[in-house]
């Protein structure tokens, strides 16, 4: 019976108020779904005709026309690679496909028994277990839209993204319950609260004591039943997923997928991957990022295996690496380092070579190189939240092999070129919107467009218009594009340093910086200054029984770089990050700027 707190949900409300942004498919008809698409972008181009329709003979039916959707993948997997283990998970867990597929059919029938409609919010908070993999499935095989949050937001900021995103549903883990629980809390005000589904962890806690109001995943799933009829997309442009960034710039944005471009970007990934039939994936980059690069999904298409780890470490990478022979990962730059520093207690002898794939900053030539001895080829990607995650790959070329190591890593360091779902990837200038030139010199803005695009932002209309102005999505990130075609970022717009009239690269000095053998991590941001504008600020984190002054770091620094490039303000400290690595530069800008002006500070002491 339909749970009736769940009768009054109107999904598309909160879409409905985008059908002003022209620039990109968005809810059009009804309550609950996407359905037709905005004719004309704000360049007047024509989005879509159909000259075909003139044409006598010619039709669109049944037989030749089906939305796009990567849960389309699970069912032929299902028959296709019905034996082969789609899910590994310690010692407790392991399924083939057709029961992975059996499973999301069941959990999506018990949602639909609960209430959830097409276009409801199920979110989940959950770290790489294999509910949230089927749930990247169940969820929009119930028609509804999966939101997964970031596992290390506290029980405020859930709670500000449940209420923005109006979940009907969140599934928690068992780990996360305190945190998930104190958001429900602060939703006390709310008409309604999301129904909680508690995800036991069987590898590392005992069974959760029975709470009212709360349901317990295996229990829900063996309610369902395997002979659910999927609620199938009505349009490839309806909503699949909304993932909230990563909080970098601390405002989080909800960003909407839609089934047309997760089936697109699953398809992608894999390539920018350089994955074929049954890859064996070890799961270090959170499945809540990005929907896991996609390849929550794509893995499905190439009847693969997902090793699910809970925690990302050196020791638990190298066992399982061993354990199930894994042939792909992916991580941050991050993850490069934790390896590449851990001790030789934690690691074992790679069975063969790992395909690894970072995205993020730009992993600097010495970690590439240090990872390929250990056995590892890396692979370095470019994406977004905005588009659904990776959109280039840095294509490695046979002849970079015959390269001296320093020439090959640092092209192995850029961005690489578009994959082929992207209408195209440009350097331009914001504001005149005209291309730079391809000198490997001339900086521009990263501007994109194609299927993989997001559908907006969620309750965000001036956003949304902002960052599809002229027709292109709008990245923030400034790259020059080289010779080879090959773009290389250098820095976000708001990360540049201007100090006495020139800009400094923040990028560029992390990068001299993180190739002193004693720097762990670090990060550059302006602080300001009362002469020159702005200087260099930096923030580094050294590596475990290592010591080092400033003055040491800045002489280091003017030793690799134009003087106006280095720091003038080396702080050693824990560096902030988000879940998927990336360092908080916003929470140091603030304490940049708490500073005060270096030059200021100087005349004081001088007094």
């Amino acid at each position: 019976m339909m749970n009736p707190f769940f009768n009054v949900a109107k999904f598309s409300g909160w879409l409905n108020a985008l059908n002003r942004v022209r620039v990109h498919p968005i809810l059009r008809q009804g309550p609950r779904y996407l359905s037709q698409i905005s004719h004309h972008d704000n360049n007047n181009n024509n989005l879509e005709t159909h000259p075909w329709e003139s044409k006598e003979g010619l039709m669109r039916c049944s037989a030749n026309y089906f939305p796009l959707t990567p849960i389309s993948f699970l069912d032929r997997a299902a028959k296709v690679f019905r034996d082969r283990t789609s899910v590994v998970y310690g010692s407790s867990v392991k399924y083939t496909w057709e029961e992975t597929h059996n499973r999301c059919l069941k959990m999506a029938s018990a949602l639909s028994q609960l209430g959830i409609s097409r276009g409801d919010v199920v979110a989940t908070l959950a770290p790489n277990v294999p509910a949230l993999q089927e749930l990247h499935f169940a969820v929009p095989m119930a028609g509804a839209v999966l939101c997964t949050l970031n596992t290390r937001h506290d029980s405020a900021m859930v709670s500000v993204l449940l209420r923005h995103s109006e979940a009907k549903i969140i599934f928690v883990d068992q780990q996360l319950l305190e945190v998930a629980q104190g958001a429900l809390d602060l939703l006390a005000d709310a008409k309604t609260k999301p129904l909680l589904i508690l995800i036991p962890d069987p590898e590392n806690l005992p069974p959760p004591v029975a709470a009212p109001n709360v349901y317990e995943y295996e229990t829900l799933l063996a309610s369902g039943r395997d002979d659910f009829a999927i609620k199938w997309p009505i349009t490839e442009f309806d909503p699949i997923s909304v993932n909230y960034t990563s909080g970098t710039t601390s405002h989080p944005k909800g960003v909407v997928y839609n089934h047309r471009g997760a089936y697109l970007n699953a398809i992608a990934t894999p390539y920018t991957h350089e994955m074929g039939s049954m890859p064996t994936y070890l799961w270090t980059v959170p499945m809540f990022h990005c929907n896991g690069w996609s390849l929550t999904w794509g893995l499905a298409a190439l009847g693969g295996t997902n090793v699910c780890l809970r925690r990302v470490s050196p020791k638990d990478i190298f066992e399982n690496i061993f354990l199930h022979k894994v042939t792909h990962m992916s991580g941050a730059p991050t993850v490069l380092k934790m390896i590449v520093n851990s001790p030789k207690s934690d690691r074992k002898p790679l069975p063969h070579k790992v395909e690894i794939t970072t995205g993020g900053s730009p992993p600097p030539s010495i970690v590439i190189s240090k990872m390929e001895e250990l056995g590892f080829s890396v692979s370095h990607i470019y994406g977004l939240t905005e588009i659904h995650g990776p959109c280039t790959s840095c294509l490695r070329k046979p002849e970079w092999e015959s390269l001296p190591p320093d020439e090959r890593f640092s092209l192995k360091a850029r961005q690489g070129v578009e994959h082929y779902f992207m209408q195209g990837i440009d350097i331009r200038n914001p504001d005149t919107m005209e291309r730079v030139p391809d000198d490997g010199k001339t900086i521009g803005e990263i501007m994109i467009r194609g299927n993989t695009v997001m559908s907006g932002y969620l309750k965000n209309v001036k956003a949304t218009e902002e960052a599809f102005r002229g027709g292109w999505f709008h990245s923030g990130d400034l790259a020059v594009r080289h010779p080879d075609g090959y773009i290389e970022v250098k820095d976000r717009m708001k990360d540049i340093i201007i100090s006495g009239g020139e800009n400094i690269c923040s990028v560029e000095v992390e990068r001299v910086l993180l190739s002193h053998p004693a720097v762990l991590e670090a990060a550059v941001v302006a602080r300001p200054d009362d002469h020159w504008g702005q200087t260099a600020c930096a923030f580094v984190k050294l590596k475990e029984g290592f010591s080092l002054g400033s003055q040491e770091m800045i002489n280091f620094c003017r030793d690799h770089l134009p003087h106006y490039m280095a720091p003038r303000t080396v702080i050693f400290e824990d560096l902030p990050t988000t879940a998927t690595g990336k360092i908080q530069k916003f929470v140091l800008r603030e304490k940049a700027k708490a500073l005060g002006s270096l030059c200021q500070t100087k005349r004081e002491v001088a007094v």
